[in-house]
């Protein structure tokens, strides 16, 4: 059986509707996760750090960084190709180097920890391919990432709206 979802006032199912911008009631809270992001990033790939945003935010359904992260990975220079496969990036390991692989599984086990702590080998795999400062870097990033969808979720930010280039996270 299916159903369609009834548009609510404002053209969103009730299940759509955003409920709560974060930047908006705590502007300072917004602010301060912003610059521990942008210190986080610093000195990485500029691709890379958009590709493991883009696989936590599809491990955790957070559709506004999705729709964010995609876009600034395209204006990075991503290609499409890349950016589709992620989803299934263990079956298309021959998109991606051995360094993106080791953050993506870094990025999978330090955004699932439920199914566990992070693996030894996953750490490993990671410190093989990034200097002590760039895996402490990485793991910043993925935390920040997962900070950023956490709120995206329960707010229920609306993807869609997102310009590269814009004010971002």
């Amino acid at each position: 059986m299916t159903t369609t979802p009834t548009a609510s006032a404002g053209g969103y199912a009730p299940e759509h509707t955003p409920r709560l911008s974060v930047s908006g009631v705590l502007p300072h809270v917004y602010k301060a996760a912003a610059r521990l992001d942008a210190e986080a990033r610093k000195g990485l790939d500029a691709k890379l750090v958009e590709l493991v945003k883009i696989r936590a935010s599809q491990l955790n359904h957070c559709a506004f960084c999705l729709d964010m992260h995609s876009k600034d990975a395209l204006a990075a220079g991503e290609s499409v190709e890349r950016i589709v496969q992620l989803s299934a990036w263990e079956e298309s390991r021959h998109f991606y180097t051995e360094r993106e692989i080791a953050a993506l599984e870094l990025t999978e086990a330090v955004t699932v920890l439920t199914d566990g702590f992070v693996p030894d080998e996953v750490f490993e795999r990671a410190a093989k391919q990034f200097e002590e400062t760039e895996l402490a870097q990485l793991i910043a990033s993925i935390g920040m990432i997962n900070f950023w969808n956490r709120l995206g979720v329960a707010g229920r930010l609306t993807p869609g709206h997102y310009h590269p280039g814009s004010a971002k996270h």
